[in-house]
Formats: C-alpha cells, sequence, structure tokens
C-alpha cells in the first residue's frame, strides 16, 4: 500500500485549474481521471451502501427517506419500520397515523408516508409485490427519482448504476468531470468517463470522498490524496495539520496515512 501523496505546489495547481478550464484534451482528461479513480479506490477499498436493507424494497424504502435526511437517522428509524412493514404489501395497507409517526424523525414525514403507501401499492399492482430491477419501470413509481433507481439498481440488484447526489454531483464538477449542473446529464458525463463495470462502486467512493474530505464548504485539500489532479486544489486549507482536523469517518487513520499525515497532523516522510 502506498503511503506517499505528491501536494501540488500552487503554481502546478493554478496551471491545471487553466488547463480545465481551457478545456482540457479528451486524452488527458481520460489520464487525470483515471489517476483519481485508483486514488479513490486505494482510499476507499471497501466502500458499501450507507443506508442499511436486506430487501430492494427495504432499500427503496430507506432512500426515499433519506430525503432531506442523513443515513445515520434513517439507520435508526428503519429496524422497526422493515419489521412492521416487510413487503410492498404491508405499505400498500399501512395506517397512515401509525407509519407517519414510524418515520416523524426523518422529516418531511408526511409526503414520505404518502410516497411509500403509493410505492407499495404500486408494485403490487403492476408487478406482483416485487420491486422491478428496470430503470425504466423504477422511475415510474411513487417517490422513485432517477437518483434512487440508481441506488436500488446498483445495490440491491447488482445493475451498474451512477447515483448523482449533492456529494458527487459537487465532487465531479470541483474535479472538472463536468461543468454540468442537470443531475441526469452530470449522470450522462460521467458515465462516458468511467466504465460501466464501475460505476455502482465508484458512485460510492465518490461520495464517501464528499462526507469525509472534499467538504462542500471548507474541503481538507491539505489531507487529499487526489491534490495533484484536482484543479479546485486550494478551495480548503492546504496546511496539513489544519487540514486533517477536518477529515472524518471512520477511515480518519487511513486516509491520513495515505496522505503521509499522523492522526495528530504531523506530516511523515511518506509526504512529499
Amino acid at each position: 500500500m502506498s503511503t506517499s501523496v505528491r501536494r501540488p505546489s500552487r503554481r502546478a495547481a493554478a496551471g491545471l485549474a487553466a488547463r480545465v478550464q481551457a478545456g482540457e484534451s479528451p486524452i488527458g482528461r481520460a489520464r487525470r481521471v483515471n489517476r483519481i479513480l485508483r486514488a479513490l479506490a486505494e482510499a476507499y477499498p471497501h466502500v458499501y451502501c450507507e443506508l442499511d436493507f436486506t430487501t430492494p424494497i427495504d432499500l427503496a424504502v430507506a432512500t426515499i427517506l433519506s430525503a432531506q435526511c442523513t443515513d445515520v437517522r434513517v439507520n435508526q428509524v428503519t429496524p422497526a419500520l422493515f419489521a412492521r412493514y416487510p413487503t410492498a404489501a404491508d405499505y400498500a395497507a399501512a395506517d397512515r397515523t401509525e407509519l407517519e409517526e414510524m418515520i416523524r424523525p426523518t422529516g418531511f414525514y408526511r409526503n414520505k408516508a404518502s410516497s411509500l403507501m403509493g410505492l407499495g401499492a404500486a408494485v403490487v399492482e403492476k408487478y406482483g409485490g416485487e420491486l422491478p430491477a428496470r430503470l425504466e419501470d423504477l422511475v415510474k413509481l411513487p417517490g422513485i427519482g432517477r437518483k434512487t433507481a440508481n441506488v436500488i439498481l446498483g445495490n440491491a440488484f447488482d445493475v451498474p448504476g451512477i447515483t448523482v447526489d449533492t456529494h458527487f454531483g459537487r465532487l465531479v464538477r470541483r474535479w472538472g468531470w463536468t461543468t454540468e449542473e442537470d443531475p441526469v446529464k452530470v449522470e450522462h458525463a460521467v458515465g462516458a468517463l468511467v466504465p460501466r463495470r464501475d460505476w455502482t462502486t465508484v458512485s460510492h467512493e465518490v461520495i464517501f470522498h464528499g462526507r469525509r474530505v472534499c467538504h462542500s464548504r471548507k474541503p481538507a485539500c491539505g489531507a487529499c490524496t487526489l491534490a495533484v489532479d484536482c484543479p479546485s486544489y486550494g478551495l480548503g486549507p492546504t496546511d496539513p495539520a489544519e487540514a486533517a482536523a477536518l477529515v472524518k469517518g471512520p477511515e480518519r487513520d487511513h486516509l491520513l496515512e495515505l496522505a503521509g499525515i499522523t492522526p495528530d497532523g504531523a506530516t511523515t516522510d511518506a509526504a512529499r
């Protein structure tokens, strides 16, 4: 395992940003994307869906509940919910008051209850109670948009899908993979850069990185192993010790080791 990271000089970072802004060559971008993909794979070798689930309908429900809510909070709610409503038919026949009360901690519980009950009814009516495994079918169901459908496909059915949430969109724009803002256009742009077989895994890796290192307001640039290939390097603190304090999550020590930083923020001989 590599434990070194190159941090770009201010001049090198400005040069990369200028090249990307001016219009990076396709081969140059492809090479840079591949280097970022390798760095992500090394940083997050054990990615997974952070929503707990057992069945496809469980994952659909959890993903609907995750709107405007953290995965941690959703995972606190769903054990009792899944035990009470194990099938699509159970959601279709749910008592609204009871269902709303169970999902209240996730916020927007009235709208979410309507989506869950509608989802259950539609799955029972159109698909015999089994969630379909095609994008074109999933997006027609209540509460399921393209992002949710790709989460379900990739994690419940092993069908490659790119999940464009706020973290994913923010990071791929920061990296200069696309300038698109529309999630569907982002999905297609990234899909053209990443092998299809890797879409689900890369989605997780990017989201992990957005939650742990490349934060919205203050990214940990000085502790990021993608720094040398990031045209947005410098948006956050580049000092290793200051950046290290911003790194979050259970992989923190591993991420800092890769960046040549000790857990207390000191740089090691591996950093250069």
